[in-house]
C-alpha cells in the first residue's frame, strides 16, 4: 500500500503515445479512459511535423487513430507510421490501430487494404459477431459505429476477434500485444455530430446511412458500446490485471 507521503512520481503510470492525424482530431474516449486509468498522454500529429519516438522504452504503449487518408496513399508520413509500428511490434508494448491506424498496421504485416469489390461504405452502425477467440478473451457489442470505405485483409499471424458482414474482418489481434479495430469506439457525442457534419457528403455512398441514423443510432447502441471499450482498453493495456479479474 502507498503512503501519503511516497513520491507522486513512483505511482505514475508511463504515458501512452496517441498519434492523431488532422490539428482539430481528438483522441475522444480513449484519451479519456486512459487518464481515468492512470495513463498521462504523450499526443503527436506527424501530419503537422511532431516526430514518433525511437522507442517505447518510456511508454505504456501507443495507440494509432483514424483519419480521412488511406493506407495506401503515398504520403511521406503516411509510409513513416506504416513503418514506424515496427517498434512496438518488436519492442512488445502495447499496440492498439484504430480504423486508419488498424490499416496501417495490417500494412506493416505484408496484408492489403482495400475497398469492397463493389464499393460499399461502412458509415453508421452496423452489426459485428465475435469469433471464437474473441469470445473467449471478453464480451463484445452487437452494433458498433463505422466511418471507413476500405478494410483490410487478415495478414498471416493474426488473429480475428470479430467479423461483420460488408468488410468481414472487423477486430483483430497480431500477437500478445498488438490489436487493430475498423470500428470507432472513441466518439464522444460532440464528436459525432462533428463527422456528421464535416462527414455529410459521405452519405450518399453505397451502404453509407444518413446522418440522422448516426445519432438515433448513438442513442440505442452506444452505452454498451463505451462499456465494452473501457474493458477493452483493460485487456490492451493491463492484461494481467483484466486475467486476475
Amino acid at each position: 500500500m502507498l503512503h501519503r507521503n511516497e513520491p507522486l512520481k513512483s505511482r505514475q503510470k508511463a504515458p501512452v503515445l496517441l498519434v492523431l492525424h488532422q490539428e482539430r482530431s481528438s483522441p475522444g474516449r480513449v484519451g479519456q479512459m486512459l487518464l481515468e486509468k492512470g495513463y498521462p498522454l504523450d499526443i503527436r500529429r506527424p501530419p503537422l511535423g511532431d516526430a514518433l519516438p525511437e522507442t517505447l522504452a518510456g511508454h505504456s504503449g501507443a495507440v494509432i487513430f483514424g483519419g480521412p487518408m488511406s493506407a495506401n496513399d503515398p504520403d511521406q508520413f503516411i509510409h513513416d507510421e506504416i513503418e514506424w509500428i515496427s517498434i512496438p511490434l518488436k519492442e512488445k508494448k502495447p499496440f492498439l490501430g484504430i480504423c486508419l491506424g488498424a490499416q496501417m498496421m495490417v500494412r506493416n504485416l505484408g496484408g492489403k487494404v482495400s475497398s469492397d469489390r463493389n464499393s460499399l461504405v461502412e458509415i453508421g452502425w452496423y452489426p459485428i459477431r465475435p469469433t471464437e477467440h474473441g469470445r473467449l478473451l471478453m464480451r463484445w457489442p452487437q452494433m458498433v459505429y463505422h466511418f471507413h470505405r476500405e478494410g483490410f485483409d487478415l495478414p498471416h499471424g493474426c488473429e480475428l476477434l470479430a467479423e461483420g458482414d460488408i468488410y468481414r474482418n472487423q477486430a483483430i489481434r497480431y500477437g500478445e500485444n498488438a490489436w487493430g479495430l475498423q470500428f470507432h469506439a472513441e466518439l464522444t457525442r460532440a464528436m459525432m455530430q462533428r463527422w456528421v457534419v464535416h462527414g455529410a457528403h459521405r452519405f450518399i455512398m453505397p451502404n453509407a446511412q444518413p446522418g440522422r441514423d448516426h445519432l438515433e443510432g448513438r442513442m440505442i447502441f452506444d452505452a454498451p458500446l463505451r462499456a465494452w471499450l473501457s474493458e477493452f482498453l483493460d485487456l490492451v493495456f493491463e492484461p494481467k490485471a483484466h486475467c486476475v479479474s
